[in-house]
């Protein structure tokens, strides 16, 4: 555990139940993991007691990047800053009235309660014109009057929100500059800082809910940096943002919306380089915990970004982030039989706590770990990974999936526990297919990679149903986000709107937008501390045909390196175009709507070999286990996984057990361990 040299990167991601840890000695080159329960409502005491297991001493860390769900989950359970916006007279319902979309789409019913109530969405006069005319100069005196109304009435956050100031910020800038003079803390949000883009409900969503998070995310990591410093850590504290970058603790704070679906967006990053390496560069990713189950797609080595993302409805975030499809399919989904006689998994979970029934803690209802565990597939005598328990209760799982779904539906209580299972592995497959099918791509050109506490569990059902060659296993399924922190460079995106058709488009203006664009992203690289190998810029536009709504992104590969010319941008969008669709449309101007850039810094990589088995392991079996498939019991082969040498292969039924997951190899399966300590899973 000792460490003498300040040589350590530590990846953390805390999670609903445990907060794992992934260690890398850069000195040596050796990795380990550290796996521990996480302290609901106080993350950061579990952050810390992981901490503390990686060294004698803080002062050992380089430096840790953390993975976080802080702001998701305030989002998700809206307990966020009471929060302000000052915006223009006649739009203090555009955050309500959103794209007039509903919750329930083919119902009529339905409600939406927004972040910030009516009565705390104030209006003051100023205009700016859609091409960016100064129509109405703002009124200072007014803004201060509602900032002071704002304060008495116990904000403790304000977004300043001005139609069209993708086009002129100006009157928002004079607006931010009055409420930041009197305002008593730092979370005060310009929209246009947040997001100059066009569009006004997402760039008030977008800028709102970043109001809403600073107090909320920004507390969290002061807390948490003060706690490291107290304890010695004098390294980088870096954050993980939903686009799969990562970006200082100070823009994390500043910028708490960018940190929405950090934790599984690290998982994809990690899958992606693992399928690489291991030969895959096409790969769909599936990251089942104790409440839900995240599916992404990587393509050609890359995970698929998307602009925008709804993290419930109404609460539209838009900023790039790796697309991640979630259902409520997780090992703590509760089984029940409906009205109508019809078995359902989930949405509902009993989480962590109080846990799945054989955790003993109070819920009677099934679950898939129940069902799981019932079936042989989790052995209940062996400790859950992390110290959480030291053995689950398999009676109180066959008491729950006999009095709630094997009597109600009339089956015996192992094809009951079988049912739940055929169940959640169906709601996962249309997952899977949501992700791939649904947006052109065959899934049997692509892996399928678990991770998770429970991913391992369904790997063979998952391939059968998604019709899928290839399984791979990362070697430690369990703390694959926090392997991503790791490996995650940093990265921070800006967009702007230019809104011109490109006939008239001025390229030499264009050019120099990009390289404020660059400017100003690379100064926040400069200003984290940060040792690069490298930097990387992605320039983008988001370009259509005049009279269509939707835009298409056109990545224009040679920008940084030849001058960019009308010529040039109607070529990549053209093949663009045609990549998507199939042919272009000759005759109709083409318009550009907005400026995209990326920075990345190239952070220092590791070779992923130092996560396989070391010498030459064994491939002895662990003993028996009696496992329920397919209608009957199989005598199944126990093996130590984490012992298996490079090469090793294993047949299925087998169990392989490790302290972050447990495999579940079928009958007519088989694996075997990569030079990366993975396992690849196939038909025998």
């Amino acid at each position: 555990m000792s460490s003498t040299s300040k040589s350590l990167v530590v990846g953390v991601d805390v999670g609903g139940t445990f907060t794992d840890l992934f260690v890398l000695d850069e000195a040596n080159g050796s990795a380990r993991i550290v796996k521990v329960p996480s302290t609901r409502g106080e993350e950061a005491r579990g952050f810390m007691n992981g901490v503390a297991r990686v060294a004698d001493s803080a002062a050992a860390i380089a430096t840790i990047v953390h993975g976080t769900t802080v702001g998701t989950n305030a989002l998700l359970e809206r307990k966020v800053a009471r929060t302000g916006i000052i915006t223009t007279r006649g739009f203090r319902d555009v955050l309500e009235m959103r794209r007039r979309d509903r919750p329930e789409t083919w119902g009529l019913r339905g409600s939406f309660m927004p972040v910030v109530p009516r009565d705390l969405r104030r209006e003051v006069d100023e205009r700016v014109l859609a091409d960016g005319t100064l129509h109405t100069p703002v009124d200072l005196d007014q803004v201060r009057a509602e900032a002071r109304s704002l304060l008495e009435a116990g904000c403790e956050a304000v977004c300043v929100f001005f139609i069209n100031t993708y086009a002129n910020p100006e009157n928002e800038r004079l607006a931010v500059a009055a409420v930041r003079e009197l305002w008593p803390n730092p979370h005060v949000t310009s929209a246009s800082e947040v997001l100059p883009e066009i569009r006004e409900f997402e760039r008030c969503s977008t800028a709102t809910l970043n109001a809403a998070l600073q107090p909320v995310v920004g507390s969290y990591l002061g807390r948490l940096e003060a706690d490291l410093r107290a304890q010695g850590f004098a390294g980088e504290l870096l954050v993980v943002q939903s686009n799969g970058g990562v970006m200082s603790r100070q823009t994390a704070s500043d910028l708490p919306v960018r940190t929405a679906l950090s934790g599984p967006a690290a998982g994809v990053i990690a899958c992606a380089a693992i399928a690489r390496a291991a030969g895959f560069p096409n790969a769909i990713t599936g990251d089942m915990g104790g409440t839900s189950f995240d599916v992404s797609l990587v393509a050609n080595g890359e995970a698929a970004l998307a602009a925008q993302t709804a993290i419930e409805f109404g609460m539209v975030i838009r900023s790039p982030m790796i697309q991640i499809e979630t259902i409520g399919a997780g090992g703590g989904s509760i089984a029940s039989v409906d009205a109508s006689g019809m078995l359902q998994v989930g949405p509902e979970s009993a989480g962590s706590v109080p846990g799945p029934a054989c955790y003993g803690r109070g819920n009677m209802r099934p679950t898939v770990t129940d069902a799981n565990v019932l079936l042989g597939r989790i052995a209940a005598d062996r400790p859950l990974g992390g110290g959480l328990l030291a053995a689950l209760d398999a009676e109180k799982s066959r008491q729950a999936i006999e009095e709630h779904v094997a009597r109600p539906l009339g089956l015996d209580v192992h094809a009951a526990a079988e049912a739940i299972l055929t169940v959640a592995n169906a709601r996962m497959a249309g997952a899977i297919r949501l992700v791939s099918i649904e947006r052109g791509h065959d899934p049997r050109r692509f892996a399928y990679m678990p991770f998770g506490g429970g991913g391992a569990l369904h790997v063979c059902a998952m391939m059968r149903e998604a019709g899928v060659a290839t399984g791979i296993v990362p070697r430690y399924p369990g703390v694959t986000s926090a392997l991503g922190c790791v490996i995650a460079d940093m990265r921070h995106d800006a967009v702007q709107t230019l809104n011109r058709p490109l006939a008239e488009l001025d390229v030499a203006d264009l050019q120099r937008r990009i390289d404020e664009l660059s400017a100003a992203c690379q100064q926040r690289l400069d200003s984290s501390g940060v040792r690069f190998d490298d930097v990387r810029e992605i320039i983008a536009l988001d370009m259509l045909y005049a009279g269509q709504t939707h835009t298409l992104p056109v990545v224009l590969a040679d920008a940084g390196k030849a001058p960019v010319t009308a010529a040039s941008i109607r070529a990549a969008f053209e093949a663009a175009y045609t990549g998507a669709f199939g042919r272009v449309l000759d005759g109709i101007p083409i318009r550009v709507m907005n400026l995209r850039y990326a920075r990345i810094g190239v952070r220092p990589k590791f070779d992923l070999k130092v996560l396989a088995p070391e010498g030459q392991g064994s491939t002895a079996p662990l003993g028996m286990q009696r496992v329920f498939h397919d209608g009957r019991w199989h005598e199944a082969v126990r093996y130590a996984r984490l012992e298996l040498p490079v090469a090793a292969r294993i047949e299925g039924p087998a169990i392989l057990e490790q302290a972050d997951t447990t495999v579940w190899l079928e009958p007519g399966f088989h694996a075997e361990v990569d030079a990366h300590g993975n396992l690849l899973v196939r038909l025998s």
